[in-house]
Order: structure tokens, then sequence, then C-alpha cells
């Protein structure tokens, strides 16, 4: 089972696509289990995104956040992709897709401090 907090929901659209997320997981009986943490990003290129987490089969939730995007009509953030490097740094750094639907408009590069409890802060962002 793996987890992780860089996925994100178009703003406002939140709690609906964790409510069928967990419910279409159920249904399939998939091991997946997403809820929100109250923490809203914002990018300049792509615009605000409510964060959830989950916990599960990673390709159960790439598969699901992508046809929550279809159905909802929303951007999404699909994160968990982790850079190869084995240095050890002052901060923690993941990966996203900005999808809308199948198709990938974007990427976002998050950072976080190894210390303390602090939340995923944008490094970098671009678009495709």
């Amino acid at each position: 089972m793996r987890d992780s907090e860089t996925f994100g929901i178009e703003k406002d659209h939140g709690e609906e696509v964790i409510a069928w997320l967990n419910e279409r997981a159920k249904s399939q009986k998939m091991k997946l289990e997403a809820r929100l943490y109250g923490y809203i990003i914002s990018t300049k290129n792509f615009g605000d995104f409510e964060m959830f987490s989950w916990i599960g089969d990673v390709q159960n939730a790439r598969k699901l956040i992508i046809k929550a995007s279809k159905r909802f009509k929303v951007k999404v953030i699909e994160g968990g992709y982790r850079p190869e490097e084995k240095l050890f740094k002052m901060k923690k750094f993941d990966f996203a897709k900005v999808k809308k639907g199948e198709k990938t408009i974007g990427q976002i590069e998050f950072a976080v401090s190894r210390f303390g409890n602090k939340q995923w802060e944008i490094q970098n962002e671009e678009r495709h």
C-alpha cells in the first residue's frame, strides 16, 4: 500500500469528486481511500486545487483520478512522480502531472522541508 499527498482536484469540486472516488473504489473492490485535508494550492498556470491524500494502490488511484477528471470535466493533479536522485537534501521533492481527462496539460514540482510538519509548496510549474 502506498499513499500520496500531492494529488489535487480543481477547486470547488473536491467534495463531490472524493465521494465519487471512494464510492467507485468500494463498488469495484479496489484498495483505495481518498480524503481532502483542507489545503488549497494556487498555481500560476492552472488555477486553484484542493489537495487530497489517498491510501491504496497507485495504479488504481491514477486510473480513477483520470476517470473523475473526465466525468466531472475538471483539471486534476496526479502526483507521486519522484526523482531518482539518491542525495540527501534539506527538502523532499515530488513531481506531478496536471491533467484534464487523459490529456496532460502541464507539470508541477512540489517541495517540502524534511523537518517539521509543513505543507507541500510549488517549486516550479510549466504548461505543455
